[in-house]
């Protein structure tokens, strides 16, 4: 009976770590698409502050090129700047959030095994394939 429940905790455990590890994965691809917008935003910034006032830019609108002043296209882009800044800062928030309950479950896992050896030994003797 205790057997049965050793392995229904341990399951249990098993499905919430893997879960929290593809939330994880999923938080940190997104850090990383934000940090890459971050990064055009910045360079895009310093190339048209590098322009004169009165140069002709072009907004790129699906296939098509839209004449734009050079004020608008400078606030667009100092707009996703400050957009993807606070969208990082709300995802690092997530992803420690995150590393502390994976962290919680490792406990949980660790206690478990530790409380039933024989049940540690079982999976340890599975193969993984």
């Amino acid at each position: 009976m205790a057997d049965e429940v050793s392995k229904t905790a341990f399951l249990e455990i098993q499905g919430r770590m893997i879960e929290l590890t593809g939330k994880l994965k999923q938080v940190q691809n997104q850090m990383r698409n934000k940090e890459g917008e971050k990064k055009r935003a910045f360079l895009t910034l310093e190339e048209l502050g590098q322009l004169s006032d009165d140069t002709n830019t072009f907004k790129s609108i699906g296939r098509t090129f839209v004449l734009e002043p050079k004020s608008v296209l400078m606030n667009e882009q100092e707009q996703k700047l400050k957009d993807s800044e606070s969208a990082i800062a709300s995802l690092q928030t997530s992803k420690e959030y995150l590393e502390k309950q994976i962290a919680e479950v490792e406990n949980n896992l660790r206690e478990l095994l530790q409380q039933d050896p024989g049940l540690a030994r079982q999976i340890m003797s599975m193969s993984v394939i």
